[in-house]
């Protein structure tokens, strides 16, 4: 089995298992220092746990409560960074925690936490936080229940709309470096050079071909797969994840809905979870479920939902949300580390595992969170000189914006004068490509028919199907409406704008009319997985 379809070479330095948002980091990190990089994904780049998050940037006030300090720290710290690199993904964000009287976290509790997350975040770019009366809270937001309420803390942390962006975006600053980036391709068993990795074996899911790569270190960034992936090994390994499963529900603005996002106390369980303005919609959740199961089966349960639903009514009592106000759910697990006790308790810091007692060379990835995706692909990197037995340069990603990410003014204006496209389409381009936008521009320059707006509510235009086939790796409709253009998170789910993407990725494409229904009606047993639980059909 060899590497035979020309796409690289037979040897890397280094090949990642996983294209979520830790796989895409490390492969970046590593190809800005010198090294060969492979990438294998299974399915689409941030297909799997980055786009089932909660999309926020965040220093995880929560972690307090556990004195996980020096992860509060980190995050912050990344926070900042993103902030910076990315800021036409990644946008300051308000939070309300509401106090009510007989609540598991009282006032003096959460007023020390909210010093102590300020004091952490020296240096910070964001506001620090204050205390709001009952009055306070009622004036800035009064839709919220009024009974019990004692006031609030309200703080900042950030919001990244699209985390599947900010993937695409270290995939495509990975395949500038250097790297080879492919999806669609699945790994299927990883070699063993006598006690030392020697590469891995995988199979095109597109053409069925299989194909064996070699390299000295492979790291294993499956996320909740990682267990999955070791069983291609010749040896037994013992359990390292254990994965508990997160819904999120989708609803359009309801009455008293709020204008900041708000971070409440469920009064069923006394979890934490969160009613988040998002994407002109909001995003209401997320459950804690311990998960044994297919990570790529998992769904939303009628259960959860009602949980929701339910807490969402009790603290905004005019909402008024029921099944029917649920456009679409989605669910992922996270990627833990396997403990005893409560999910709650589960530590959220990453861990790098070398699996030096049976395979040198192989490292997995247990945990990981969004907002420090880049500090630990920064450690994994920096192990590589003891792997590689080489020096390599000093980490390059702390500092630098991802790609979309510089000359925003220069491409702000850049749209504004363009005879091509309207306001909608320019804030559109802006916010999903930011400085890249004026790259799908020129594609419309050059051909006026890419110009037509193809998603009525967001002013997305042909240009970007293009611009997202040739230039982010995209091979599906499912990719392109949901994690380049943008446009399938609305509350249709891209139905509205599918018949438009598709005729258009079909020209480009050479697909038949058989090829292009038979393409749509994929997508549409797709997003089977975003089912309401006992809705309507």
């Amino acid at each position: 089995m060899t590497d035979t379809d020309g796409a690289g070479e037979a040897r890397y330095d280094l090949i990642v298992i996983g294209g979520g948002i830790n796989g895409a980091g490390i492969a970046r990190d590593a190809a800005e220092r010198g090294v060969r990089v492979l990438l294998l994904e299974q399915s689409d780049f941030a297909s799997g746990t980055t786009a089932w998050s909660s999309r926020l940037v965040h220093g995880g006030l929560r972690y307090l409560e556990y004195a996980e300090i020096s992860l509060v720290y980190e995050s912050l710290h990344e926070r900042r960074h993103l902030l910076r690199a990315a800021p036409h993904l990644v946008h300051p964000l308000k939070l309300i925690i509401p106090v009510y009287r007989r609540a598991r976290r009282g006032k003096a509790l959460i007023r020390a936490g909210m010093i102590a997350y300020d004091l952490l975040s020296l240096g910070k770019e964001l506001p620090g936080h204050d205390m709001l009366t009952r009055r306070e809270l009622l004036t800035e937001e009064p839709g919220i229940r009024a009974e019990g309420l004692r006031g609030a803390a309200a703080y900042y942390d950030a919001q990244v709309t699209y985390a599947e962006r900010l993937v695409i975006e270290n995939i495509v600053a990975a395949r500038r470096a250097g790297a080879v980036v492919r999806n669609y391709c699945r790994v299927e068993k990883l070699y063993d050079g006598t006690g030392t990795v020697d590469g891995v074996g995988y199979r095109d899911l597109a053409t069925g071909r299989r194909h064996r790569v070699r390299a000295p270190v492979v790291v294993n960034a499956g996320g909740p797969w990682v267990d999955r992936v070791l069983k291609g090994l010749p040896a037994r390994v013992p359990r390292l994840m254990g994965g508990t499963k997160g819904s999120h529900i989708v609803v359009s603005p309801f009455p008293g809905a709020p204008s900041s996002a708000f971070y409440i106390e469920a009064a069923s369980d006394g979890r934490p979870m969160f009613v988040i303005p998002w994407n002109g919609l909001y995003l209401i959740g997320t459950t804690d479920i311990r998960y044994s199961g297919d990570p790529g089966e998992a769904r939303a349960s009628h259960e959860e939902v009602a949980y929701l639903l339910a807490e969402t009514n009790r603290v905004f009592p005019s909402a008024g949300l029921r099944l029917g106000s649920v456009h679409y759910t989605y669910c992922g697990v996270r990627p833990l580390p396997w403990e005893e006790g409560p999910e709650a308790e589960i530590t959220r810091r990453h861990i790098i595992r070398e699996h030096d007692d049976f395979a040198r060379g192989l490292i997995s990835i247990i945990g990981g969170k969004l907002t420090t995706y880049r500090h630990l692909a920064e450690e994994v990197v920096d192990r590589l000189p003891r792997l590689l037995d080489r020096e390599l340069p000093d980490c390059p990603t702390d500092d630098g914006p991802l790609p979309g990410g510089d000359g925003l003014d220069e491409a702000r204006v850049g749209l504004a004068e363009s005879s091509l496209i309207g306001p909608a389409t320019a804030t559109h381009l802006l916010a999903v490509y930011g400085s890249r936008a004026l790259d799908v521009v020129a594609l419309a320059a050059a051909d006026s028919g890419l110009a037509e707006v193809v998603c009525e509510r967001t002013g997305a235009i042909a240009a970007e199907v293009i611009y997202s086939l040739e230039h982010e790796e995209a091979r599906t409709l499912d990719d392109l409406l949901q994690r380049r253009m943008m446009i399938g998170l609305g509350p249709k789910l891209g139905l509205d704008a599918l018949d438009a993407v598709s005729r258009v990725a079909a020209r480009h494409l050479g697909w038949s009319e058989e090829r292009r229904e038979a393409e749509e009606d994929g997508f549409r047993r797709r997003l089977e997985r975003f089912r309401v639980p006992g809705a309507d059909p």
